[in-house]
């Protein structure tokens, strides 16, 4: 177990690595690079272009920028905001909570709906519920998360005023009541698109365990329908999904940056967005990184907890 975690650990610090060499050798190498947006200031003159370069140490070669970055980072130096001049990190973390509220409610939602969907779809194949639910899946996963956002504010907030259209709170209240009211549509739109998913592979590992030997093994002792799915078929049908959850990282991240866009929430997705706009370079590749630890340490997380309850792919 030790071996395979050193292993994956391994792996994850390569890709890391080769991670932050792309996104910093594309960020640096875009049209009008790091210096783009003071270009815009009225009376810049290039002159003082050069000198903010030179202060910046951005006249210096690519690489020998690179690995000043990749030093300090590994210092805890994750640089400053060109906007404001605030560190990066707490920039980061400023944003943070915001962006886990809502990925983690919509998340638990998705799961728990979805999985129910899927096991109720797999043991009643072929019936009206699970024709349904696989139309439902299917028109889910085809409609783009910032469409259907945007069809939600349409309905919801323009034509009925049941819920605001944007932003995390009221200014001037900010009460748990008023995040929640705000809460309520982004995670419906992140919420829908994710059911679809965890239902369909659900659906396909219920059916896949329900005629295994063991299961009807299980019958023949006279265990009840119920005993035998959820002591045997549903626990042993839960074992990719923890593989998938680590997968879905990745999903969830990307989902979360089009509703928070869309809904003006001001989480990381809106902040990487409008750092990028800006052209703050040092704090698009903090998100950068900071995603990518959070993608990778969830896809290890996954697979230790899938060694530790499956045996059956336990590493020597």
């Amino acid at each position: 177990m030790l071996n395979f975690l050193l292993r994956r650990s391994g792996q994850s610090v390569v890709v890391l690595f080769l991670v932050s060499i792309i996104g910093f050798a594309a960020l640096n190498l875009a049209p009008g690079g790091p210096l783009s947006q003071y270009a815009l200031t009225p009376g810049m003159s290039q002159q003082t272009l050069h000198r903010l370069a030179e202060q910046m140490g951005l006249n210096r070669p690519l690489p020998v920028q690179y690995f000043d970055w990749l030093t300090h980072l590994l210092r805890g130096d994750w640089g400053h905001s060109y906007r404001d001049g605030q560190p990066v990190l707490h920039i980061i973390f400023s944003h943070l909570p915001a962006t886990l509220l809502l990925m983690v409610t919509s998340t638990l939602l998705a799961v728990t709906l979805g999985l129910w969907v899927g096991v109720k779809s797999a043991v009643r194949r072929y019936s009206l519920f699970d024709d349904i639910a696989t139309m439902a899946s299917m028109i889910a996963l085809s409609i783009p998360t910032f469409w259907f956002g945007l069809v939600a504010i349409y309905f919801f907030s323009l034509k009925l005023h049941w819920f605001p259209a944007g932003n995390m709170y009221t200014i001037g209240n900010g009460s748990v009541g008023d995040i929640l009211h705000h809460l309520v549509l982004p995670v419906l739109v992140l919420t829908f698109v994710d059911i679809a998913i965890w239902s369909r592979y659900m659906r396909s590992a219920t059916l896949e365990t329900i005629n295994q030997d063991f299961v009807k093994t299980a019958r023949a002792k006279g265990l009840t329908p119920r005993q035998v799915l959820l002591r045997h078929v549903v626990r042993n049908a839960l074992l990719p999904m923890v593989a998938l959850a680590g997968m879905q990282l990745p999903t969830i991240l990307g989902g979360a940056l089009v509703a928070e866009t869309v809904f003006t929430w001001p989480g990381m997705g809106r902040l990487f967005l409008d750092s990028l706009g800006y052209s703050d370079y040092p704090v698009v590749m903090g998100l950068l990184m900071f995603s990518a630890i959070m993608v990778l340490a969830g896809n290890l997380l996954a697979d230790v907890v899938t060694v530790l309850v499956d045996p059956r792919i336990r590493p020597e």
